[in-house]
């Protein structure tokens, strides 16, 4: 079998340090880009370590047990996550989702939700605080998790069928300790839980309907995402992919459900309620139905680099910023420059360059930024 080989450290992606301007407009809220899409997501990677090796985000064939993870000093402090989100806050951002990586591997990480918890809009309310995890550590984080502040929580899982989940999170993980997880989440009062299912066919597919029953009558809303072509290492191809139109086919069959409204502008999944009124799905579309048009969301890696989309090739250092003594003021200038400038649009301009007998794009790993 042919390795494949991903470079590590401050080379893995490419980066240049933000141009910052001589003097920076002030921050207002109200910056957008080339599309006249605003700035109110950003996905914080807290860790680049992940203790699952699930297939299409950290294959065990590339991230063994030699691979060179960043070292402490690459990373971002809390303090610098801190300030970092203060300056996004300035441009508008109201939602911080936390990510790896598992974010919960990172020691203290309660530390880091309380200090992110503190911070309010710039209307004074506080900050759509959430976090999203594979679940493997909730049962044992959820109670001092929600005790420093966080109001949401996303759990990833890919069946409920105990050789399937363990074939795809290729740790031998127990489904078991991962359903305790989303229950103790909820008995200790998390505001919202989501459960997101990356559908891959011929792998899990099968587990469409079961997810949808199982979560159906639970304080759950359940997500079916299309498994994406982000990063090199998952060895992506479309003909992998299960259209989230086949997911709502095959639910609505044994379940019938109605589309519902978005709660908000750029809401990636697709909400459906089931016809009963009990319970809701959705659906996250970014290879058949490109959700680009509205984007508002921002990534920031676990070493500070600022990616644009999920799809970049390249990233901005805002972490050599923090790091060699600009002032707020600066940063905030040098993240409206790459704002102004960005007119990401991978998913609605996909094309050969990501079918079978093309060379692949070198894109930026989910497991370095998160999802």
């Amino acid at each position: 079998m042919t390795q494949r080989f991903i470079p590590v450290a401050d080379l893995r992606y490419p980066h240049a340090t933000p141009f910052v301007p001589a003097q920076p407009e002030a921050a207002n809220g109200l910056l957008s880009d080339k599309l006249a899409r605003p700035l109110r997501d950003l996905r914080i990677s807290v860790t680049d370590r992940c203790n699952f090796r699930c297939v299409y985000c950290m294959p065990k064939e590339i991230f063994d047990k030699d691979y060179a993870y960043l070292p402490h000093q690459s990373l971002l402090s809390f303090e610098e996550i801190t300030r970092i989100t203060k300056i996004f806050i300035a441009h508008g951002v109201e939602k911080i989702r936390l990510t790896g990586g598992e974010p919960l591997l990172r020691k203290n990480i309660e530390k880091l939700i309380e200090m992110l918890a503190s911070l309010t809009t710039l209307n004074g309310k506080p900050l759509d605080l959430t976090m999203t995890t594979n679940g493997s550590l909730l049962a044992k984080k959820a109670q001092s998790l929600k005790d420093a502040g966080l109001k949401r929580v996303t759990v990833s899982l890919d069946s409920l069928d105990e050789t399937t989940f363990q074939r795809m999170n290729d740790v031998d993980f127990p489904v078991s300790d991962v359903l305790n997880g989303i229950d103790v989440a909820h008995a200790v009062g998390l505001e919202s839980i989501k459960v997101n299912m990356v559908v891959k066919a011929g792998v899990n597919d099968q587990e469409i309907v079961p997810m949808a029953r199982y979560f159906k009558d639970k304080p759950v809303i359940l997500r079916f995402i299309e498994y994406m072509d982000v990063g090199a290492s998952n060895g992506w191809k479309m003909d992998e992919v299960i259209p989230s139109a086949e997911v709502i086919r095959r639910i609505h069959a044994i379940m019938p459900l109605k589309e519902i409204e978005p709660n908000y502008t750029g809401e990636t999944a697709a909400r459906w309620a089931y016809a009963d009124g009990v319970g809701e799905v959705g659906v996250i579309s970014s290879v058949t139905q490109a959700f680009c048009s509205d984007c508002n969301r921002a990534r920031l890696s676990t070493e500070g680099k600022l990616f644009t989309c999920l799809f970049a090739t390249a990233g901005h250092d805002l972490r050599a910023l923090l790091r060699d003594n600009y002032t707020d003021e600066q940063i905030i200038g040098a993240v409206s420059h790459i704002w102004k400038q960005r007119d990401d649009r991978y998913s609605e301009l996909r094309t050969s360059q990501t079918n079978d007998h093309a060379q692949p794009i070198r894109k930026v790993e989910m497991s370095y930024i998160g999802g």
